[in-house]
């Protein structure tokens, strides 16, 4: 509910407070003195679109601030993730637009992007005039309101729906994309297969390259090694039988033996006695090594060396199709592995896949014949139920209908056409009231609904604008009645320009214009007593102090006692 508006600076609005408070809240004034601007104001708040252009004269910006009390823990809970605060119970929205066009919105004290207002909106408030009457004349729109006089086995039924309608959406894609791309799949995956038969028959070992680099190298200067460690092996312990031949073993053993004669007889030569013995035992070492390496080398030979060659040649072969080295191509054969194997399964995944999709599909139309039924028992009871408040509504004879169409192809909202339709007169066939319902009929028909499934889907705020428009004498009393009768329930805000609709509301509220110093300039009062009287007999005759128009009025406010 909203309790307060606040208007600064839009159209001919210069500053305005709109207490308005529970029940039924009726908003009349001179034809230019800006109730539309009431509206408007009220769809800023709602996050509906700014304009620039309502900015008043003369001012940099405009603004609205409303105070709203809500219990609903939805409401709260988007506040707060807005970062605002609702405090015991009262949430403040504003918005302002500046001259420029910037707008800004504020919920809870916090600053929010305008989107957000739509969203509180939709839990907050609902709003009827001109446009949602255009609105209601739309396939969807009639199949929203009937869903939601349907309450909430309707709504569980469609959200269970949407689930398998997406579902089925989306395995369909699945199976459509895997069918269509069954060639591209099979060229893959041949292209696969012949890629790692390549790698196979090559069969390349982690770091076998780099091993291979080092193995050619030695070979390919072993004449050279083999010259140098025999030279080094005759160094430190020579084979030959020449006796002046002295390697490096043979000396340190014989400077072993001279420090071995002396040594008892000073202790410091002790330690170089242990070093050379030491240097004795790694020369011998040293050259058994050398020996063996020797060895070594003449097995090896130009075979070898021929066949090095070769496996790195096919290595490198691999290394400019899959990769820089072994590693990489081992890596590479992996993923294509993996990528095989994936696009072997593909026409196992299509079966499988198809058989889910049937499954969906069967679940989707049986929730959608479901909704079908459902909304079919629910048209009946709101067709009954409407026409009934259009009798109320000085259409005595009207027949209201609400018809439910199975299509053939089903979409995110079922497989239903809801027609809302009306038969003004007996004997006459029922067509949509887009094309049978005159503007005072279409008023009357979109009060009756929301009345009706008020009673099942209270909204907490209705906002009407204009809703008597080409409506008068006995229908106008009737739609003040049904007004009154929703304001039980939901506050109702009402623009209107009939007496016989705002004698019904408990708050009249008036808009009044200023023309002095040559432009004009509107503020609002609340109006009770003999002012209120004045302007009922104002909206009646134009007249503000006509007696029969001042007898009328206050006939009219009795209607309300009664």
């Amino acid at each position: 509910m909203i309790d307060e508006l606040r208007i600064r600076d839009l159209g001919v609005i210069a500053d305005a407070t709109l207490p308005l408070g529970p029940g039924f809240t009726a908003i009349t004034g001179e034809t230019g003195a800006g109730k539309t601007m009431v509206v408007s104001a009220l769809g800023l708040l709602m996050g509906e679109r700014s304009d620039a252009g309502a900015v008043r004269t003369g001012a940099s910006q405009a603004r609205v601030n409303g105070l709203v009390h809500t219990a609903d823990p939805a409401v709260a809970e988007i506040v707060d993730e807005l970062g605002g605060d609702v405090e015991d119970g009262e949430l403040v929205l504003s918005r302002t637009v500046s001259a420029e066009g910037r707008s800004r919105a504020s919920v809870g004290g916090a600053s929010a992007p305008v989107g957000s207002l739509t969203r509180l909106a939709d839990r907050l408030f609902a709003v009827h005039g001109q446009s949602e009457q255009l609105r209601l004349r739309s396939a969807a729109a009639q199949r929203d309101t009937l869903d939601r006089f349907g309450g909430a086995e309707i709504e569980a039924t469609l959200t269970e729906y949407r689930t398998a309608h997406r579902n089925r959406r989306e395995l369909g894609e699945r199976v459509a994309e895997l069918t269509a791309a069954r060639d591209e799949r099979a060229a893959e995956a041949a292209r696969l297969r012949a890629e790692l038969d390549e790698i196979a028959q090559v069969d390349p070992q982690p770091g076998e390259d780099t091993e291979l680099a080092a193995r050619i190298d030695l070979l390919s200067n072993v004449e050279a090694l083999r010259e140098a460690t025999v030279a080094a092996h005759e160094a430190l312990a020579t084979e030959s039988d020449d006796p002046m031949s002295r390697d490096a073993g043979s000396l340190v053993d014989a400077a072993i033996r001279d420090l071995e004669r002396v040594a008892a007889h000073d202790e410091r030569l002790g330690s170089v006695l242990e070093t050379l013995r030491g240097v004795s035992f790694q020369i011998a070492d040293s050259g058994k090594e050398l020996a063996a390496y020797v060895d070594d080398l003449d097995v090896e030979g130009p075979g070898e060396l021929a066949r090095a060659n070769e496996r790195l040649a096919a290595l490198n072969a691999l290394f400019r199709l899959y990769g820089v080295d072994a590693a990489a191509v081992i890596e590479y054969s992996a993923r294509s592995a993996a990528r095989l194997t994936e696009l072997e399964g593909d026409d196992d995944l299509i079966v499988d896949l198809a058989a889910q999709l049937d499954i969906v599909t069967a679940s989707e139309r049986a929730l959608a014949d479901q909704l079908t039924a459902q909304r079919t028992a629910a048209a009946a009871k709101l067709s009954q139920l409407v026409t009934v408040e259009l009798r109320q509504l000085a259409l005595p004879d009207a027949e209201f209908q609400v018809l439910v169409t199975p299509l053939d192809t089903l979409g995110n909202a079922g497989g239903d056409e809801v027609q809302l339709l009306l038969s003004p007169h007996p004997g006459a066939t029922p067509r949509p009231i887009a094309k049978s319902a005159s503007g005072g009929e279409l008023s009357r028909v979109m009060l009756a609904l929301e009345v009706v499934v008020a009673g099942v889907d209270p909204v907490p705020t209705f906002v009407f604008d204009e809703v008597d428009a080409g409506v008068g004498g006995a229908a106008a009393i009737e739609i003040g009645r049904r007004l009154a009768r929703l304001a039980r329930s939901s506050q109702v805000i009402v623009v209107t320009h009939l007496a016989q609709v705002a004698a019904f509301a408990g708050n009249h509220l008036q808009v009044v214009k200023d023309s002095a110093g040559g432009f004009t300039e509107s503020s609002c009062r609340r109006l009770d007593g003999e002012a209120r009287l004045a302007e009922m007999a104002r909206l009646l005759s134009g007249l503000s102090d006509s007696e029969s128009a001042l007898e009328h009025a206050a006939e009219l406010l009795a209607l309300r006692e009664a």
